[in-house]
């Protein structure tokens, strides 16, 4: 996604030189320091830290997931 952000000068000049260091963009870098620092957040606050998938993760039901619970899930949606 492309957009406008203010960044303070030590922000900016940091993630400048880890985007130099790694040979990446700035807006990469500064993708991963936010990601980062949510994930160190989340870890401080004993909360599991955010998924960076385009899956979401269901929360436990107190069983373990089968190929047979998956192919009746399939079978009941004609998959």
């Amino acid at each position: 996604m492309r957009t406008t952000l203010a960044l303070d000068d030590d922000i900016f000049a940091y993630a400048r030189e880890r985007a130099k260091r790694e040979r990446i963009s700035i807006g990469q870098a500064i993708s991963k320091l936010a990601r980062d620092g949510i994930q160190l957040r989340a870890a401080s606050m004993g909360q599991p830290a955010p998924v960076t998938s385009k899956y979401a993760l269901l929360p436990r039901r107190g069983e373990v997931i089968t190929t047979e619970h998956v192919r009746d899930l399939m079978d009941q949606e004609g998959i």
